[in-house]
């Protein structure tokens, strides 16, 4: 197999978050579920933006925000994902470019606008996020670079992209050429309303060996096997798929692997700020040490590391230097 030119490469949809501190009678108030991502037409983003308040716009997109993070850890990172040529989508496109990781895919010249996700964070760090996909759902199979894909070690792929078909479309195509050249396909579950609109069809995915590796957080995994117990959706997930990991907030995570489940501690935070993108730099670090051939236990500390960073500050991408606090912690290579 050749060497990869990249380590991570991932698939997602590209979007720009426009954050701002809210109370929770505010979510209330527009019929918010707490912690939930809901999807949006344009209309009702333009009402939520006219009622939040102050508001940071930071480039996100939880797949683009896992490379960003893959990136600040020294690793090769490029991703794949459709802004529209509009203000929105030159920052977004800058943002990522700026942050060390490739990114070619042309930008729409027509249609929907760039898209963007309305991060409303609450007082214990708690984000309920708003999205409106506009030009991200625009990803198509012809987006995807076969060469790219072929040089990538790991492909790393949405959950939230099974939304709109043809990104769908686009998504089983890269895994089909990542496969063909004995690469290593990953896939986030993103979040438990997704889960439940899908669960049948990413099922299938694990059972058919169409992904490699499944990134879940203790909801989603709780979703996909419609149960409230938590070993036994384990007991589940280890009969669908070789290799996952669960990660369960302060309690650390759960690494499952063909030789046996291992427990792998969280790190310390002083204060949770905004836990937006936390499940996002748990996938960077954690895929940025299986890139290079850590064991489970090291790519769990990495993922549990770049988390805790993010945790601690509003917005998804990193603001210090993960490799930096990698080699602090006695993770670097």
């Amino acid at each position: 197999m050749p060497t990869a030119r990249y380590d991570v490469l991932g698939i997602g949809n590209a979007i720009v978050d426009v954050l701002a501190r809210t109370e929770e009678d505010f979510l209330l108030k527009q019929g918010m579920r707490k912690g939930t991502m809901a999807l949006i037409d344009e209309a009702r983003a333009q009402a939520i933006y006219d009622a939040m308040g102050p508001a940071v716009e930071i480039s996100g997109g939880s797949a683009a925000n896992t490379i960003v993070g893959v990136a600040s850890l020294g690793s090769r990172g490029a991703f794949v994902g459709k802004v529209k040529n509009d203000g929105l989508g030159r920052a977004f496109s800058h943002d990522i470019r700026a942050a060390g990781v490739t990114f070619t895919t042309p930008p729409a010249a027509e249609g929907a606008s760039t898209g963007r996700c309305y991060v409303l964070v609450t007082p214990d760090g708690e984000r309920t996020m708003n999205t409106y996909l506009g030009a991200a759902q625009d990803l198509c199979p012809a987006d995807i670079d076969d060469n790219m894909i072929a040089a990538s070690a790991i492909t790393y792929l949405e959950g939230y992209l099974w939304d709109p078909k043809d990104a769908k479309d686009a998504f089983l195509k890269a895994a089909k050429i990542a496969h063909q050249s004995g690469r290593t396909v990953a896939l986030s579950l993103s979040d438990a309303f997704c889960v439940d609109r899908w669960r049948d069809e990413f099922l299938q995915l694990m059972r058919s060996d169409t992904v490699d590796l499944i990134f879940a957080n203790e909801a989603e995994l709780q979703s996909l096997y419609q149960t409230a117990d938590f070993d036994s959706a384990i007991r589940a997930l280890r009969g669908d798929i070789d290799a996952a990991v669960v990660t369960r907030s302060e309690k650390g995570c759960i690494v499952v692997g063909p030789d046996g489940v291992e427990a792998v501690a969280a790190f310390p935070v002083e204060r949770v700020v905004d836990t937006t993108g936390a499940g996002d730099l748990f996938a960077a670090g954690f895929l940025s040490g299986l890139a290079r051939g850590a064991d489970d236990r090291t790519c769990g500390r990495l993922g549990a590391l770049a988390a805790a960073e993010i945790i601690q500050h509003l917005g998804a991408r990193p603001e210090a230097s993960l490799k930096d606090l990698a080699g602090e912690n006695g993770l670097a290579d």
